[in-house]
């Protein structure tokens, strides 16, 4: 059965999977195959909820300080979440495809994590050992639907269309030392057509982490098990790392020149989103995408 299966009955599910990854390591059997990632689905195509953030404060004043506005001072102290698109959610070489290039298309490259059932009322202190699954995510935006939305007051509908998780969702143990419970202290690299973005630190400058974020998910209502908590463009203070998103990167260049010199996707264009161990070895895959008209 499907990963919603394992994550639904997660006690008797990951003992099993635990045993056939040291089957696999130790002698592959001959049901073993090589990897295609283009083959492969995303780790949950059909999740029942993603609840996405913006936990890296930076990235928002960044863009604040780009149309001279400030942040409002609770943004500190409580975090910023919407429900986004979790059906589908693309698998990690499927295309990004978009109505018209008018539409502003952006990458937002994310750590999400995946939850087992959690119960309303979830403390922090206890949230963190409701995390399961660990996993890339490129959060499509169409950044010229966004002011209008925000606008109506309801949030973001349109200007969210189906995000891209990476080809393996992994258990956090897997990231050894750079899990620290709440956190994932390694470096994300993001390229476009081919050229890097940036390489923020996803441990570093994270107002809100992931136990805090379920916690604020799950005040008011009980998550599924299979539900996605985002992190948010990752994003670091020392600007040298780069940009974890377009927005971001134009956002710098209007602050620095007047006006924003890099233009948002088109079609044919690349984007690159890949996380390596502390010794270069891959992690979860790379979601590689092409933007792309309608059929």
């Amino acid at each position: 059965p499907p990963l919603q299966a394992a994550l639904a009955d997660w006690d008797y599910g990951a003992p099993q999977l635990g045993q056939l990854y040291t089957e696999l390591n130790d002698r592959p059997p001959p049901r073993a195959f090589e990897l295609d990632p283009a083959q492969l689905m995303a780790p949950l195509p059909r999740a029942h909820q993603f609840a996405d953030a913006s936990s890296f404060l930076v990235h928002a004043e960044l863009i604040r300080k780009s149309r001279k506005q400030e942040i409002p001072s609770w943004w500190k102290s409580e975090p910023m979440m919407y429900q986004g698109c979790s059906d589908p959610f693309l698998g990690a070489r499927d295309d990004i495809v978009a109505a018209s290039e008018d539409l502003g298309i952006d990458l937002e490259a994310e750590i999400a994590v995946v939850t087992g059932d959690v119960p309303m009322g979830t403390a922090r202190d206890k949230a963190a050992a409701h995390i399961r699954l660990i996993v890339l995510l490129n959060d499509v935006s169409l950044r010229n639907l966004v002011g209008k939305e925000l606008e109506k007051g309801f949030g973001f509908f349109q200007s969210k269309p189906p995000s891209a998780l990476s080809p393996v969702a992994v258990t956090p143990d897997e990231l050894g030392a750079a899990w620290d419970g709440k956190r994932v202290h390694l470096p994300l690299r993001i390229e476009v057509n081919g050229e890097l973005l940036g390489e923020p630190n996803a441990g570093k400058d994270m107002q809100f982490h992931f136990a805090r974020l379920i916690e604020h998910a799950a005040a008011t209502r009980p998550l599924p098990a299979g539900t996605l908590i985002g992190s948010g463009t990752v994003s670091n203070r020392d600007r040298k790392t780069g940009a974890g998103c377009l927005f971001e990167r134009r956002a710098e260049e209007i602050l620095e020149a007047g006006e924003a010199a890099t233009p948002f996707l088109g079609y044919g264009d690349t984007v690159k989103i890949e996380m390596r161990d502390a010794e270069g070895g891959p992690l979860f895959g790379a979601i590689e995408q092409k933007v792309s008209a309608p059929a």
